[in-house]
């Protein structure tokens, strides 16, 4: 009796010993009696504006770009110069500036004295423009302006100046009170002209 007892005790101990512990059942990314038995379904993708898109709708398509010359401004029959749409609002703005006094008369000083004049000279001229872009607070002489700015030519605008003389390149057209005896009597010109004995200067940036 006592034998059986101690054989029984050690099948049961071994049973156990080697027994497998159950352990919960995994849950897979399956759709579950709780939601239906439906997936949700994938987010529409989105465009490059971050608006999402309909399901199958086509993504908008880029806004279109203005026509027009790019890069170098054009000379209109009325003697004002129309600006390259891309350039920016800065040459814009002086460009704007120069086709208000274009065609005013040259007056020695003009332009010094007050912003408002009968005509201007070539630095009151040049100063002016720049004063339209916000870029001056109030007008140099040409020698000052030889020295005004960074050195060098720019991309979009270039001063060329010395003690006598000033004249400028805004986005290919010339902006100058001499040779406006053309037919157009303006101070834009597609003509060029030499650059020898000015100092060459520009705006920072353009």
């Amino acid at each position: 009796m006592a034998l059986r007892r101690a054989v029984l005790a050690c099948l049961c101990a071994g049973t156990l010993t080697g027994a497998a512990v159950p352990t919960a059942p995994a849950f897979a990314d399956t759709p579950s009696a709780m939601d239906g038995g439906a997936s949700a379904p994938a987010p529409a993708p989105e465009p490059a504006g971050g608006v999402p898109a309909a399901p199958g709708a086509p993504l908008p398509a880029p806004a279109p770009v203005p026509a027009g010359p790019h890069g170098a401004a054009t000379l209109a029959p009325n003697g004002t110069a129309v600006a390259p749409v891309d350039a920016p609002p800065v040459v814009k703005a002086i460009i704007a500036a120069g086709n208000r006094i274009a065609r005013k008369p040259y007056v020695w000083g003009g332009g010094h004295g007050s912003w408002i004049a009968r005509g201007y000279d070539c630095s009151g001229s040049v100063s002016f423009a720049l004063h339209g872009a916000g870029l001056l607070t109030s007008p140099l002489v040409s020698g000052s302006l030889a020295g005004w700015g960074a050195p060098g030519r720019g991309s979009w605008v270039t001063i060329y100046a010395n003690a006598g003389h000033v004249f400028m390149s805004v986005a290919g057209l010339r902006f100058d009170t001499s040779g406006r005896r053309t037919q157009h009597s303006s101070r834009w010109q597609v003509e060029r002209r030499s650059a020898r004995g000015y100092r060459v200067r520009h705006v920072p940036g353009l």
